[in-house]
């Protein structure tokens, strides 16, 4: 439950977007952190929704040091785009899935603290990505919320993004649940596209081949026809009718 103050003295209450702390404890943490979250936003960027990362998740208002700042968060029926902030009385929903790239040294922090608070909060799926492998077996831990308990998730499907999640090295591999097909990180992305120039340089030059192989027939058989109206002419010149020859 939020509290609600009088807005004379709510607008007087500074709300920080930053403490000073790093991004991540690690350029492992960092770099999932970064990949995950460009990934979910270019799945979701149709759609009436946003993902941030790192950023101040402000839950009680007039509170401003009852705060948490998520890894990676996707909010959904909010207007897409970024924010310094996010205060659930202002926007209106609370986050559909959190991630948290969590270590040993921030394990009762994220398996405690923040799981019981997102819980109360009414987060539907909670996520621990363990990319060093220091305290979650299998790297990889999901809670969905039941009634207003978390339960454990067992197939690794994520029900409000419609994705598989897998481990893949110290990454979360993300999948399409109707058609299979993997999201791609920015470095496939850049391959991908790479690939698709390239394919479509050989395409553009295989027609410009096309294209002068048929233009070079055409003026063969243009000349040819020359020749065969030069060859009639000379007969004619010879009183020899060219089309009673055989």
């Amino acid at each position: 439950m939020t509290a609600t103050l009088p807005v004379n003295v709510e607008s007087e209450i500074f709300y920080p977007s930053a403490d000073g702390q790093p991004v991540a404890e690690t350029y492992d943490h960092l770099y999932v952190l970064l990949t995950t979250l460009e990934v979910l936003k270019q799945y979701l960027a149709n759609r009436q929704a946003t993902v941030l990362a790192n950023q101040f998740l402000y839950y009680a208002q007039g509170f401003p040091k009852l705060r948490v700042a998520p890894d990676v968060m996707v909010i959904f029926d909010v207007a897409p785009g970024g924010r310094d902030n996010y205060k659930i009385w202002e926007e209106g929903q609370v986050p559909t899935v959190i991630f948290e790239m969590t270590s040993f040294g921030t394990k009762g922090q994220d398996e405690i603290f923040k799981k019981t608070l997102y819980e109360q909060l009414g987060v539907k799926e909670y996520w621990l990505f363990d990319p060093k492998g220091e305290w979650v077996e299998q790297r990889l831990r999901g809670y969905r919320l039941r009634g207003e308990i978390y339960e454990p998730i067992q197939d690794g499907r994520s029900e409000p993004l419609q994705l598989r999640l897998v481990v893949e090295e110290r990454l979360i591999g993300f999948y399409r649940e109707d058609t299979g097909e993997k999201l791609l990180i920015p470095g496939e992305l850049a391959e991908a596209l790479g690939q698709e120039v390239l394919a479509r340089q050989q395409a553009e030059a295989l027609a410009e081949q096309e294209r002068q192989r048929a233009e070079q027939e055409r003026q063969r058989a243009e000349q040819a026809q020359l020749q065969i109206e030069q060859l009639k002419a000379r007969l004619r010149s010879l009183n020899v009718d060219p089309d009673t020859i055989e």
